[in-house]
């Protein structure tokens, strides 16, 4: 099989990225986004009211507020406290308004790109977490997604905020400054913004770098826990706390080389700020000490400049939070960007209808990056047959399981079910159609009850049990300490290894499928554990197409046909018997099971 070419990578920009997913949000952005700004008109109102208030006390009648006709010192400062009270009303009421809409956003942005990446992930073929860690798909979708919200909680406003007040600043310095002192206070500004690109720039790879290694980080930590009892059989805690160590160490110092450059920028910013409020300090003094401006006007310029200062100085720490969301919003959409491999066919596959047959035609298969594992196999499963098939490890055997429940879609040839290509069928319908029991059971953390039912939600409690009894499981249920309540703990870890195989084949019985495989179903348990899951898998096998995937040839012997796979190929056929009589492979792995030589 040709190894599939991987997806060009997304040249638009994160934040691009992020403004095409959230188009949904636009109103709730813009709404947001004019509060903000009215915030920010609002909070710039005190320095036009404290030079308000200079100029009365200066000008008295002929004030600002005087040339409206309002002559009385009194009764000017009387309107310009109605004002200011007006104002702060009003600023409050803004900020509560867009403090309220962008947590809000945040909080819908994060929730709904939680759901589409991990909808996604659930789409993606098998081999794509073969070649992904598990630490590394829980910090994009946990810690990954939390950054972008921590920045839309306050970054977002604060930028427009910041780019709000430099516009209303430069703009009222040309109407109220001379223009030699305007260009000259202004003079930083373009070197603040052209800076900030730069410094924009040099910090984004830092921060991917970061984003990376934190994924290592908690790759080790997820892997570490769930072989917790392996390290601790062997004693390699030593040895795992030093493997740790230098994922945390390489984090640590990944971060130190971003802080390093994020921490310069507050420092550089004052300096530059620092020679804009200089120029205006003295040469606006000067044009105020002379008459051309008045001091009115001198000191809200003064006001506003300073007032400028502290937005500007925290835009080191917003750009530093910006870099950091958008280095993890370029990994949640290239997760989101990923193609989905196995394309779901539009032909529903009604499960009533379902006979069972099942036709691998000379199909061929090599995973991802290997060798060919099977070869123009062909096998016919006659509906309602059971059908095992065994060899030694690293056969195919396996494989053909994936295969046919469309894990992975075979490179030549084709699988039928009752004569349809099952690549023109509904995914959905065709698993739904098919019932697994692994030899790797996975039980999910929660009732017994809620893990038998799994996949047939609305089961009663009639229902379950009944399946239960039919996997002979319900005596060992009964014993446990609150029954089919009982919580069988992460991965089902309370649980013996016969015993979440017989809740496993519960669940099977219950989703009562017409094609039913037994994947080494008990290659890892005791022989009376054996004897009571072959008991159950005869009654379960009645008029139901079952494959079985064996080592323990005593499980299938009573199969109406026995396939023997060797290096991607079907060597021998035919009932137990049969086998034995042509003294084979098969015959041979039945004298060393059995002990007869």
């Amino acid at each position: 099989m040709t190894a599939k070419v991987p997806p060009l990578p997304n040249k638009r920009s994160p934040l691009q990225r992020l403004l095409n997913y959230g188009q949904k949000y636009r109103g709730q952005i813009y709404q947001a986004s004019t509060y903000s700004v009215i915030n920010t008109i609002l909070d710039l109102a005190p320095p036009w009211l404290v030079g308000v208030a200079v100029d009365i006390l200066v000008q008295k009648q002929n004030s600002l507020i005087g040339k409206f006709g309002l002559q009385d010192v009194l009764w000017q400062f009387a309107l310009l406290s109605l004002v200011t009270v007006i104002i702060w009303i009003f600023e409050s009421l803004s900020q509560y308004a867009y403090d309220r809409l962008w947590r809000n956003i945040a909080q819908n942005v994060q929730h709904n790109l939680r759901l589409d990446a991990y909808n996604h992930l659930q789409q993606l073929e098998s081999a794509y977490f073969e070649d992904s860690s598990t630490g590394g798909l829980l910090s994009i979708l946990s810690d990954d997604i939390n950054q972008l919200e921590d920045f839309l909680n306050g970054g977002a406003n604060e930028i427009i905020q910041v780019t709000t007040s430099l516009i209303i600043l430069i703009g009222g310095a040309f109407f109220i400054l001379p223009i030699n002192i305007t260009l000259a206070a202004m003079l930083p500004m373009p070197f603040i913004l052209w800076g900030s690109l730069i410094y924009q720039k040099r910090l984004e790879p830092r921060y991917a770098d970061v984003r990376e290694k934190v994924s290592f980080l908690n790759s080790r930590l997820a892997n570490n826990i769930s072989g917790i009892t392996t390290i601790k059989s062997f004693t390699a805690e030593n040895y795992e706390n030093l493997r740790l160590a230098e994922e945390s160490e390489a984090y640590r110092k990944s971060n130190a080389k971003a802080i390093k450059l994020s921490a310069a920028f507050v420092p550089v910013i004052r300096m530059l700020v620092l020679v804009g409020f200089t120029a205006l300090l003295f040469l606006g003094g000067m044009a105020a000490y002379s008459g051309r401006i008045s001091i009115g006007n001198y000191s809200v310029l003064l006001v506003l400049v300073q007032r400028l200062l502290w937005p500007l100085v925290f835009l080191g720490e917003t750009f530093d939070r910006y870099q950091r969301a958008m280095a993890s919003t370029k990994r949640v959409m290239d997760l989101l960007d990923t193609p989905i491999q196995i394309i779901t066919g539009d032909m529903p596959l009604v499960l009533e209808q379902v006979q069972g047959e099942v036709e691998f035609k000379k199909i061929t298969f090599a995973y991802r990056n290997s060798a060919t594992i099977i070869k123009e196999l062909s096998l016919h499963i006659p509906a309602g047959k059971t059908i095992a098939v065994v060899g030694s490890t690293g056969s195919g055997k396996s494989t053909l399981v994936k295969l046919l429940l469309r894990f992975y879609d075979v490179a030549n040839g084709s699988i039928t079910i009752d004569g349809i290509d099952i690549q023109k069928l509904n995914l959905s319908d065709l698993r739904r159609s098919i019932g697994l029991v692994s030899q790797d059971v996975f039980l999910f953390h929660g009732t017994v009850a809620e893990n038998i039912a799994y996949g047939t939600f609305e089961a009663t409690d009639e229902a379950i049990v009944n399946a239960a009894k039919i996997a002979e499981a319900h005596d060992f249920i009964m014993r446990l300490p609150q029954g089919y309540d009982t919580i069988v703990g992460e991965r089902g870890q309370k649980l013996s290894g016969g015993q979440r195989q017989r809740v496993a084949i519960a669940r099977a019985v219950l989703k009562n499928p017409p094609i039913l495989i037994l994947d080494e179903a008990t290659s890892a348990v005791d022989n009376e554990t054996e004897a009571a899951i072959q008991r159950s898998l005869d009654k379960i096998t009645v008029n139901r197409t079952t494959i079985a995937i064996a080592h323990r040839l005593s499980t299938i012997r009573n199969a109406d046909c026995i396939y023997v796979m060797e290096w991607g190929e079907l060597v021998e056929a035919g009932n137990h018997e049969d086998l034995l009589l042509k003294d084979g492979i098969y015959a041979s792995l039945w004298r060393v099971q059995s002990g007869v030589r």
